[in-house]
Parts: structure tokens; C-alpha cells; sequence
């Protein structure tokens, strides 16, 4: 039977130490592996595919034909005929207005002052007065805003109207109770300054006073005429005039207009043979009433 020294069991005390060291590191090295092993088969099982079936809702969905474009930014820009936010409701100070109408001209004819002249005489012919006929045209009107509430605006037309005689006196001037006297076109440009009542409204009615100017042009005499009164002539003339009338804007700065004016004008004309022996003069208050309706741009 051996002995063992004291060194021989030391020594084999630390080798078994050791081996039970390493056996402790394995031991806890596939402890380790084991953990990973089953973390890493839980997720693959949270993660695997749905069934085939959960795809046949996106297989089966219908199909566009067309893909509807994004809604385009707005670009700042508004069309002439459209209101956007832009758009200022309304009429007010430094706005100016283009408008185009058609305009009715109704001579009033209120009295008539007519007096046969020959050979240095003068008849006269209480029981004769003229008569003017009515006439629509097209009517171009400037307007600017001075103010909120005030406005300045210039009409501009020109209409034709033929002249009569009527009375028991036409007969001694060679004709029955009407002689046709002539023609003659008439450009009466008015100034008017109005107050308007309710600015930056969309309807916004008005009262103005203003003056007319009366021009004479291309005047006819009746070439028919019995004793011969074929020169038709008149002066210049004038006078007052009053208004009413609305704005109403339609879209934009477009915009509807309606107006009345009454102008107080009397009209000095003549009418003679061409040897200018005989003349018979007329003084007429023709006071025309002009009514108008059109559709005016604001700048």
C-alpha cells in the first residue's frame, strides 16, 4: 500500500477543485444556450404568416380605373367671373366702373312756344306745340368713386328722333293737324355726382344731381314739306338733371345696374325754306326722362 505525502494531497485537492470549476462553467454555458433557445422560438411563433385566407379581401378588391389627382394648391389667382375670398363686396372709395346700358329717351315735350316769322313779321301760333318722338339706344357711362358715398360718373349717347307739329295751326302752314317738321340726333353727355347709401354692400341704391349738355347733329327737314320748311336747325342747350338708381353686384366685380334721370332742358330750333324768306321758330321744354338698365365692371 502506498503513502501519500502531504504534498501529493494538496495537490490532488486543487486539481479536484478545478475539474469541479470547469464542470460549474459548463453547467451554466448550457443553461445560457437553453434561454436563447426558446426567447428566439417565441418570436418566430408571434411573427409567422396569417393564413392564406386573411389575403382574399385584397386579392377580390375592386380596382380603379382612375386615380384621382391631388386637389391642386390654391394659386392666388381669381377668375373674372368668379368671387373669392379676394374679392372686395361692394363698391367704395378709389373704385372705377366701366358700365354698358341700354337707356330709353322720353322727351317730355311739356310746352311749346311757336311763332310763324315772314317779311318781318311775326305770327304767333298759340295752338300749336311740337312733338318728339321716343328712342332707345346703347349708353356708355364712366363712374369713379370719390369717397365711400360719393360718386362721379359721365353718360355718354347719342339717339335720333324725328320732330312733328301739332295744333289747329298747322293747317295755315299748308299741312293737316300734323306736319312732320324733321329729324334731328341729339348727344346729350351728363355729369352727375351721387351719394350712395350703403357702400361695401352688395345692393347699394343712390339719389344724385348733375347737369346736361345738349348737342344737335345731322339735322333733316322734311323734304316734303308744303310751303317748303325744308332746313331744320338748333341751338346748343342745357340744364339740370336728377337721379336715382342701385348697384347690385352679381358676381365678382360684376355688377347690375338700374337708373332714372329726369333732365330739365329747353330746346331753342327753327325751321325755314332755303330762300330763308319764311322761318318758324320753337322754343320746346323737352325735360326727357332717361331710364336705364346694364351691367358695369368695377377696376
Amino acid at each position: 500500500m502506498r503513502d501519500f505525502s502531504a504534498s501529493d494531497i494538496t495537490a490532488q485537492l486543487e486539481e479536484y477543485q478545478t475539474m469541479v470549476k470547469l464542470r460549474s462553467l459548463l453547467t451554466a454555458m448550457v443553461a445560457g444556450v437553453a434561454a436563447l433557445s426558446g426567447t428566439a422560438k417565441a418570436q418566430t411563433t408571434q411573427v409567422a404568416p396569417a393564413p392564406a385566407t386573411s389575403n382574399a379581401a385584397y386579392v377580390n378588391a375592386p380596382v380603379l380605373s382612375h386615380i384621382p389627382s391631388a386637389p391642386r394648391p390654391y394659386s392666388g389667382h381669381c377668375g373674372i367671373f368668379e368671387t373669392c375670398a379676394s374679392t372686395k363686396i361692394g363698391l367704395g372709395k378709389g373704385d372705377f366702373m366701366i358700365r354698358l346700358s341700354g337707356v330709353g329717351v322720353l322727351p317730355q315735350d311739356r310746352d311749346s312756344n311757336v311763332s310763324l316769322h315772314a317779311g318781318g313779321a311775326t305770327i304767333p301760333l298759340r295752338n300749336t306745340h311740337l312733338s318728339t318722338t321716343n328712342q332707345a339706344m346703347p349708353e356708355l357711362t364712366l363712374e369713379y368713386f370719390l369717397t365711400d358715398n360719393v360718386s362721379v360718373d359721365l353718360i355718354a349717347t347719342s339717339t335720333r328722333h324725328e320732330v312733328a307739329a301739332l295744333g289747329s295751326d298747322v293747317p295755315s302752314l299748308g299741312g293737316p293737324r300734323k306736319l312732320d317738321v324733321g329729324s334731328a340726333w341729339v348727344l346729350p353727355p351728363t355729369l352727375t355726382f351721387a351719394w350712395h347709401f350703403r357702400p361695401h354692400k352688395r345692393f347699394n341704391p343712390y339719389v344724385g344731381v348733375g347737369a346736361t349738355a345738349m348737342w344737335f347733329h345731322n339735322m333733316k327737314g322734311n323734304a316734303g314739306s308744303p310751303l317748303g320748311l325744308t332746313k331744320l336747325n338748333a341751338g346748343f342747350t342745357g340744364g339740370p338733371s336728377v337721379n336715382a338708381g342701385f348697384d347690385y353686384q352679381l358676381v365678382g366685380n360684376w355688377f347690375f345696374n338700374a337708373d332714372v334721370k329726369q333732365m330739365f332742358v329747353r330746346m331753342h330750333a327753327w325751321v325755314q325754306n332755303p330762300a330763308e324768306t319764311l322761318r318758324v321758330r320753337a322754343h320746346e321744354s323737352l325735360d326727357p326722362t332717361v331710364v336705364s338698365a346694364g351691367i358695369a365692371y368695377r377696376f
